[in-house]
């Protein structure tokens, strides 16, 4: 009995040491070195060659998005994408010509900020397979003044949207239906429909906007108020 368990120690014993034995002189995989991108070489990645993946670039950041061939490739909706950096075109939604380029100049901070998150859903969902050398990259892979502006004027954007959600919580906005057969409509349960300006969207879009909020009968005279065309000055409800 004595001996039986010897031999079953020794095995265990020998079977621990082959183990660690084949771990640590078996080769290990290295990390792979971060490749970069020139706008020629990326250019090949487009879905034409049905040998190589498919790779798109974003701010500079190239992704792997071959599991999307069905999307990507060609023939597939989202094949401008492949193949290059079109970043505008992600916001701007113009995939001919110029609008196919990675330039986000004039853009207003939201627009950045959907960018950037664009570029923030490929990491999530996709392979990072390198960088792009050019306007976000340099030729060592380190960010350039543009990506750093980009993703400055992104922060900006996100802290005004902040800003405009909490400032017109402050005044409670209507309620609205569209129908195609009715129109518009545009209520208040407690207050009268007024239309009014939304200061903060000059900085977020560069435009002046409007929104319908409610107001009690004792802040009807604030300056700034309008009064939708067509309804009575205490109606609760406008056909819009």
């Amino acid at each position: 009995m004595a001996v039986t368990s010897s031999f079953v120690g020794i095995a265990v014993f020998v079977t621990i040491i082959a183990f660690l034995f084949t771990f640590y002189l078996k080769p290990q995989p290295q990390p792979q070195r971060q490749r970069l991108f020139s706008a020629e070489e990326l250019a090949l990645y487009n879905g034409t060659d049905q040998g190589l993946p498919i790779f798109l670039g974003i701010l500079g950041s190239v992704f792997d998005v071959t599991k999307g061939k069905s999307h990507y490739g060609m023939g597939g909706g989202y094949n401008h994408f492949a193949g290059r950096d079109a970043s505008r075109a992600f916001i701007s939604g113009n995939f001919t010509g110029d609008g196919l380029t990675d330039s986000l100049q004039e853009l207003s901070s939201t627009e950045v900020k959907s960018v950037v998150e664009w570029r923030d859903f490929y990491f999530r969902g996709y392979t990072f397979v390198g960088k792009l050398v050019g306007r976000y990259y340099d030729s060592n892979g380190n960010p350039t003044k543009y990506l750093k502006g980009a993703e400055a004027k992104a922060r900006r954007g996100a802290q005004l949207l902040e800003k405009q959600k909490s400032e017109e919580a402050k005044q409670p906005s209507c309620n609205s239906r569209w129908s195609q057969g009715e129109g518009g409509e545009v209520w208040c349960d407690d207050g009268f429909p007024r239309l009014v300006q939304r200061p903060i969207e000059i900085a977020l879009t560069g435009k002046m906007s409007k929104r319908c909020a409610c107001f009690t009968q004792d802040q009807l005279d604030q300056p700034g108020l309008e009064v939708y065309e067509g309804c009575d000055f205490l109606a609760k409800a406008c056909r819009v």
